[in-house]
């Protein structure tokens, strides 16, 4: 069975204090709603990882990225055996080069985090155990099983 595929993307900076950030936005609409998330989304039909990330950049938070810029990180792989329709392949990238400011969407509100207090506890359950090593340059291939609930991880691989 082949699985729907997405893309996930933290754009990173350096704040005026020198702290480490990363963009991230409260989820609208759709699968996930209310959680915080990285900008992302749904490959269309004949598009690569890096073309969607580039997109879903620009609908969700008025960002320009180059293709170029973007640095993948990762492949995730998200089972959900309660519910299969949202069991999904994520490409993960990292990118500090963009133009442009950050603007809400339809889809999220953009805020930067500094990356040392990372909201995990408001984030899809996974991102406790890959996303800060991502943050720090750590590749990442990994499958996570949730739960009945659809919210808790119950086996990492």
């Amino acid at each position: 069975m082949t699985l729907p595929q997405v893309c996930v993307c933290y754009l990173t900076r350096l704040s005026s204090e020198g702290n480490r950030q990363v963009l991230l936005g409260r989820k609208k609409k759709g699968l996930g709603v209310g959680n915080i998330v990285g900008l992302g989304g749904k490959l269309e039909i004949g598009e690569s990882a890096v073309d969607a990330a580039v997109r879903e950049i620009a609908e969700e938070s008025g960002l320009v990225v180059a293709a170029s810029a973007l640095t993948e990180l990762g492949y995730l792989t998200y089972l959900f055996p309660h519910r299969e329709e949202w069991s999904q392949e994520s490409t993960v990238f990292v990118c500090d080069e963009w133009s442009g400011t950050p603007r809400e969407s339809n889809e999220l509100n953009p805020v930067w985090w500094d990356v040392q207090s990372l909201p995990v506890d408001e984030m899809w359950d996974d991102a406790r155990y890959w996303l800060p090593g991502v943050l720090a340059g750590v590749p990442v291939r990994a499958t996570f099983t949730f739960g009945a609930d659809l919210e808790s991880v119950v086996s990492r691989a």
